[in-house]
């Protein structure tokens, strides 16, 4: 998740060649947040559990968002604590702790667990136990998760370059290198892996995708020109997450677009002018968006038209949403959970989490939502029926 930093921006960007800025839930974005809107509440939401997995993201905008695989969680914080946590008990299954400057991660494989960090490492980790297995040197700050398929652990690291390691040992295959600009948002667009092709989402406004086996270029579209008069009307980073539904791959930028691709080809379907930096969710036809400036969009995914949109939320910092049945759930800055009726785009609900907010977008499987607080909080709820 990208967020948005000010403070001796300029200072930064002179110094260091290459900077970033903050682009969700920080205090400096412009404008206050808008009031919480009064409404009757027609939906009973209950915590389910609660455990702590550390430290939480510390205070250099990371998002390490949990990872859910065959009934567990997998989560991390700042300091190097990696955690097993059963979903359905949220009782821990075992506890590492490092001495790793965690950055990214986790991501999940049948047989590891793969950890980025801040000075440019992966490391493997045996899922069942927490050993670790391997440790591989990349190129820069690793900022997203790792993801593994087919025998190899790709990697992105916030220069731009992209790797292919053996999942056995680390041993690398394949490298594949894009520039970035000079200022960027903080964070990355999460890889995307599927049917032996990675989708790779840049700050440049661009979407790579690469060939698994061995990193060769299949498509390289530009979903929106950074164009601008300063580097901060130039931003055009690619959103946290990319989706690929059927055929089609859907993603956002933080320059005003939600666009649809083939993604055998790259080629254009629809795009919609709504800037997020936090990426899509899609449930069958429906896609729900958080844009920059706190309105929440629900669109009809096959061709991008506006079902509704909720802007009572303005400069609220809002996650990228999540669906819950039928239901769709926010989070913001100020740490309140958002219900909304995903038909008609009416709140529901509203519950308050932790006054320092939300590490990550809130994620549902089956009955459950879960969330990470910024202070390293794991929670699950359950809503209506399920409760």
């Amino acid at each position: 998740m990208k967020r948005f930093f000010i403070a001796f921006l300029l200072f930064g960007l002179f110094l260091q060649g290459c900077s970033w800025i903050k682009s969700w839930g920080d205090d400096d974005e412009a404008g206050a947040p808008a009031p919480l809107v009064e409404f009757k509440s027609s939906l009973k939401v209950g915590k389910v559990w609660s455990t702590n997995i550390g430290d939480g993201m510390g205070k250099q905008g990371l998002s390490m968002g949990p990872r859910y695989s065959s009934g567990t969680l997998f989560a991390a914080d700042y300091k190097g604590r990696l955690v097993s946590v059963n979903a359905e008990s949220g009782n821990k299954n075992w506890e590492m702790k490092t001495d790793q400057p965690f950055s990214g991660g986790p991501g999940v494989d049948e047989n590891q667990v793969y950890m980025g960090t801040i000075d440019g490492r992966v490391i493997a980790y045996d899922r069942n136990a927490g050993t670790e297995l391997w440790n591989a040197q990349v190129s820069s700050e690793v900022l997203i998760p790792p993801e593994s398929a087919d025998g190899i652990v790709v990697v992105r690291c916030i220069d731009g370059r992209v790797f292919g390691l053996d999942a056995i040992n680390g041993r690398r295959i394949w490298i594949y290198d894009h520039s970035v600009p000079l200022l960027t948002l903080r964070g990355n667009a999460d890889l995307l892996v599927r049917g032996g092709n990675i989708f790779i989402g840049y700050d440049d406004g661009s979407v790579v995708s690469l060939k698994l086996e061995d990193g060769s270029v299949l498509w390289n579209q530009t979903i929106v020109s950074p164009e601008g008069r300063t580097e901060l009307e130039r931003l055009a980073d690619v959103g946290t997450k990319m989706v690929v539904v059927a055929s089609d791959l859907i993603v956002s930028s933080y320059k005003n677009r939600v666009v649809s691709l083939a993604a055998d080809s790259g080629r254009l379907l629809w795009f919609n002018e709504i800037s997020s930096a936090t990426g899509i969710q899609v449930d069958r036809t429906n896609l729900a968006v958080s844009e920059a400036n706190g309105d929440l969009w629900m669109l009809d995914r096959r061709n991008g038209s506006t079902i509704w949109k909720l802007d009572q939320m303005t400069n609220r910092g809002l996650t990228r949403p999540a669906f819950y049945g039928n239901f769709v759930v926010v989070g913001d800055k100020q740490g309140y959970l958002h219900w909304i009726d995903t038909q008609i785009g009416s709140f529901v609900a509203r519950n308050k989490v932790d006054s320092k907010g939300f590490a990550a977008a809130p994620f549902s499987v089956g009955t459950t939502l879960y969330v990470l607080t910024h202070g390293g909080n794991l929670i699950a709820y359950r809503a209506g029926a399920a409760l």
